[in-house]
């Protein structure tokens, strides 16, 4: 297959696709885009592709193609102590670490047609300025505080740990494998020593406690300030649900000072007196990138405040995963808000839930998932896995990489609608007019059908810019491939082909439908572009006779319309003038059944690696009862947790569980008498100090939870307590429709269950689905698993659950 760009290349050139860069214009709408900084020592997968950089290209090509003055701004984030102890890892010093990295993520992001204005790095001169300019700020204007405090050091590896390097147990959900800034299963964020058994993840011996003398930034002054700005930049920038929600929960949950510098050697130096051994905290550093390699990209020392001092000119959109979502909306400006400058400070955010692979996690150790270094080996079109990725894009709900999905795509959708119509008209207009399209000022007029197309045509462009306009990019991507859905049944209906073998009035009818479907296939090409990227709307340009002869064209060649007329398509296409089309040629191939498999098995992994992060297709490892809640009560050492009793059947008796529902559920007495969904086969595990022999199965969405349930809503008899659960072929009458199960004897660790909930997701009735294809039920016409709304199955609030992950 085609690799569409070549091979990686190996140079450090700009990556860039402007000849200079942009300033901010008065009177025009100046749009700085951001992407979240992707951190320096590892190469990035196809999920950090679409989770930030990828996705801030997109929008910012649309921008650029409907006129918007737009910079675009990304690098590689490379200070602190994850990168000293990669570089100790590898024999080389930090600077050597980076500069191998750095120059890997550029080529990645340049094979994959990423178009930055400037894509530079943090560990440069201008970083230390301008992080000690604000620090400065901050601290003159009384918001920074002095605190010893007690730190984690790993006597064997003897050095303080970085918070990341410390493992142990979440002192608010009980999760035992929390990092010492992050819990994965709750989301707060945390200092190592509240961990509760804390671990060294550099030599797994259990660190001791020292004190060290830190800078603090006082978040909890800066609240009614962040309140204020939330609330208006909230409003006026359309945030998501999700940043929103996660935003007001740290406003809600009292915010608290931050400690900003650490005890090492690769960062911000910390310019302050009695402090000058440490550096600036990677979180408080890392934002300030933005500044920095903006301010990298001119010679000129200050050009760079016009884009971040300016807040009256600039609005400012930022890219990323969900995870970076509080450094951005809530440390971040509190940064900026304490300087007391006026900054151009974040207006819309557009974050990504997680895209997984083949129903487990991208590991480059375990050689498990594609990683940017290896998709151009694979031979596919980088454009094709642009096209995929933005169609996966996993904006509500994590999604899934498959193999069998990525030929799907290529195969239904590229192939058969974008490259269909390409190949058809280009190739009538070879056939039929040895490739130059005659004159169209005497051709037969447009008749009813070509009015039906302009205007269905023109409805999806709006829709188009609409989608865009809300920074959707999926369904944005959606009204383009209907264009072109519209181009093929235009010509199906019209049937050039056959228009050419009539006599003359049969060609000059041909003449105005080939015309009018290049006119379609044009606009389809620059649609495509903001996903595709430029080198794949050239090559269909080119194939249409549209040549860029000047660089200072190709803003108007790829200028995206708001309506298709045929005033359009006869400025396009000549109108008085016969108008030379280029050579026909192949944008995708068929993936077939074989490379397919061989893919899958080359990107696996090790047999370990396989068997951990994918559940067999055959068989449904978990043992799923229903039970019924006989008692709850708050968790004695956690505010998040409730201490549940749940009965099974007699034999089975009641179960102790510990969940963390009491934001979901206040009223502990409102969980009384519910009839849950329990997995009964999980390894017993200790939360915040209470055992718990099961796990509560719960569906999130949008950061709001509900549980399972099974109440007798659908029909039929009540299954009792006790009664297994089993997937069922929808529909299905007997037996044999169910998933083959596991023996029941395999117990399950959280990192297993969460491996294979990753196939559990709630349908568009608010019902429980098993690999999308089986429905969950006590038997196969019984009961069905559905989430707990207080509407019955197929009303609008149970469809809003649609896509839920399940915990």
């Amino acid at each position: 297959m085609d690799a569409g760009n070549g091979q990686l290349p190996t140079t450090l050139e700009q990556v860039s696709i402007h000849a200079t860069l942009p300033t901010p214009i008065a009177g025009e709408r100046n749009v700085l885009v951001t992407s979240a900084l992707p951190y320096v020592n590892n190469v990035p997968h196809l999920g950090n592709l679409i989770g930030s950089v990828l996705s801030a290209d997109v929008y910012a090509r649309y921008l650029r193609q409907t006129g918007v003055n737009v910079l675009f701004i990304c690098g590689t984030d490379e200070y602190g102590t994850a990168t000293e102890t990669k570089a100790a890892e590898e024999g080389v010093t930090p600077r050597q670490l980076c500069d191998k990295y750095h120059r890997l993520h550029r080529d990645i992001y340049r094979w994959f047609d990423l178009g930055f204005d400037h894509f530079g790095r943090t560990s440069t001169p201008r970083q230390t300025e301008i992080c000690q300019e604000i620090f400065w700020q901050v601290y003159h204007n009384g918001y920074c505080t002095e605190q010893t405090v007690a730190q984690l050091y790993d006597v064997e590896a003897g050095k303080f740990l970085a918070d990341r390097y410390v493992h142990g147990t979440c002192p608010r959900c009980g999760y035992e494998d929390a990092q010492g800034d992050q819990c994965d299963q709750c989301g707060n964020l945390l200092n190592p020593t509240e961990l509760v058994r804390p671990r060294s993840a550099l030599t797994g011996s259990v660190p001791e406690v020292r004190t060290s003398r830190h800078l603090f930034l006082e978040l909890p002054r800066l609240a009614d300030a962040l309140q204020r700005w939330v609330d208006a930049a909230a409003e006026r920038g359309g945030w998501s649900d999700n940043a929103l929600t996660m935003t007001r929960s740290w406003l809600r949950d009292g915010l608290k000072p931050r400690c900003i510098t650490r005890d090492l050697q690769w960062g911000v130096p910390v310019p302050l007196d009695g402090f000058t051994d440490k550096v600036f905290y990677v979180w408080f550093d890392a934002p300030i990138g933005y500044l920095s390699i903006t301010a990298a990209a001119w010679s000129d020392r200050d050009r760079w405040r016009a884009w971040w001092q300016h807040p009256e000119q600039v609005e400012l959109v930022q890219f990323m995963g969900k995870d970076n979502t509080p450094f951005h909306t809530v440390i971040f400006p509190c940064t900026l808000l304490a300087t007391q400058r006026p900054w151009t400070m974040l207006q819309r955010i557009s974050t990504t839930e997680y895209l997984n692979y083949e129903g487990g996690k991208f590991s480059k150790r375990r050689g498990t998932g594609v990683f940017g270094d290896s998709a151009a080996d694979t031979g596919i079109p980088a454009y094709v896995w642009r096209y995929y990725l933005v169609a996966n894009r996993p904006e509500q709900s994590d999604s899934v990489f498959t193999w069998d999905d990525l030929a799907a795509k290529n195969n239904n959708e590229l192939l058969a609608n974008v490259g269909n119509l390409v190949n058809r008209t280009v190739s009538l207009v070879k056939s039929g007019f040895q490739g130059v399209l005659p004159a169209l000022t005497d051709a037969p007029g447009y008749q009813a059908r070509e009015r039906r197309l302009f205007a269905a045509v023109t409805d999806e462009l709006r829709e188009y810019h609409r989608c865009f306009g809300d920074i959707a990019l999926k369904a944005a991507l959606r009204c383009a491939m209907a264009i072109g859905k519209l181009g093929n049944q235009y010509l199906q209906e019209s049937k050039p082909w056959d228009l050419l073998k009539e006599p003359a009035s049969g060609r000059e009818r041909a003449r105005t439908v080939l015309a009018v479907a290049a006119g379609v296939v044009r606009l389809l090409a620059i649609c495509m572009e903001p996903f595709m990227g430029g080198a794949f709307a050239d090559r269909i340009l080119q194939q249409v006779g549209v040549v860029i002869e000047r660089v200072d064209d190709r803003s108007e060649v790829h200028r995206i319309p708001h309506q298709l007329d045929a005033a359009l398509v006869e400025r396009w296409f000549g109108g008085a003038r016969a108008h030379r089309f280029g050579e026909p040629s192949l944008l995708f191939r068929k993936m077939l059944p074989e490379q397919v498999a061989q893919w899958r098995a080359r990107f696996a992994g090790d047999a370990a690696a396989r068997a951990e992060s994918k559940p067999p297709a055959d068989v449904f490892p978990l043992d799923l009862r229903i039970g019924r809640i006989t008692r709850c009560e708050p968790h004695p050492a956690s505010d998040r947790l409730y201490v549940l009793r749940v009965q099974l059947d007699e034999a089975q008796g009641e179960r102790t569980v510990v969940a963390g529902l009491r934001i979901a559920y206040p009223a502990a007495d409102s969980l009384l008498q519910r009839r849950v969904l329990l997995c009964c086969n999980m390894e017993e595990a200790t939360l915040a100090g209470v055992p718990s022999e099961a796990m509560l199965l719960v569906a999130e969405k949008h950061d709001h939870q509900r549980v399972l349930c099974c109440d007798g809503s659908d029909g039929g008899d009540e299954a009792a307590c006790g009664t297994r659960v089993y997937p069922y072929d929808e529909g299905a009458e007997s037996e044999s429709a169910v998933a083959m199960n596991r023996s029941t004897e395999e117990k399950l660790d959280r990192k297993r269950f969460q491996a294979v909930s990753k196939a559990l997701r709630i349908d568009a009735t608010g019902r429980l689905r098993y690999q999308n294809r089986y429905v969950l039920r006590t038997d196969p016409g019984g009961q069905a698993i559905h989430v707990d709304t207080g509407a019955r199955e197929g009303d609008e609030e149970a469809m809003r659950w649609q896509g839920a992950k399940i915990k």
